[in-house]
């Protein structure tokens, strides 16, 4: 395996960092409490990946099994302890433990811990996870079935 094709072109390198401090507000607050930080946009990366950080309440919360077809997703625990479903079973885990799961896998997460955890997603290439979501700390409940499969659907869910 070779690096990809240059992606910068320039002589000196550029200054173009970006700086999060940990004290920034979440973008997205959900009934159950959970919380998710925008660290890194498919926007603001050039599409290369998103990162997001998703803190759980202690409420249990989290999706149901389902697979991704366009995209790849990768847990990094923070905090506490998160159930994932690797598509045969669920590992509760902990701190520095690590899950990747490519496109087409079949996998799902929860926090059934009763205390609040945390944890990294990231996905790649960078979908626009935003509107998905913001989409479901809206509500899905007003829309009709019909509605509720075609956002799934542009947001590449589906569902087991």
């Amino acid at each position: 395996m070779s690096y990809p094709p240059a992606r910068y072109e320039g002589e000196h390198g550029e200054v173009s960092a970006t700086y999060r401090p940990a004290d920034h507000e979440p973008e997205v607050t959900y009934r159950s409490g959970n919380t998710v930080h925008y660290l890194a946009t498919g926007a603001s990366t050039g599409g290369l990946f998103g990162m997001y950080r998703w803190e759980f309440g202690p409420k249990p919360s989290g999706p149901s099994a389902h697979f991704h077809r366009s995209i790849s997703e990768s847990f990094y625990i923070l905090s506490g302890t998160v159930r994932i479903y690797n598509g045969e079973r669920w590992i509760d885990t902990v701190p520095g433990d690590f899950v990747h799961v490519p496109a087409g896998g079949i996998h799902a997460f929860r926090n059934e811990s009763g205390e609040p955890a945390s944890m990294l997603l990231h996905f790649s290439p960078g979908a626009p996870r935003e509107g998905y979501f913001e989409g479901l700390a809206a509500g899905l409940d007003g829309m009709s079935d019909e509605e509720r499969a075609a956002f799934y659907l542009r947001h590449d869910n589906h569902w087991i």
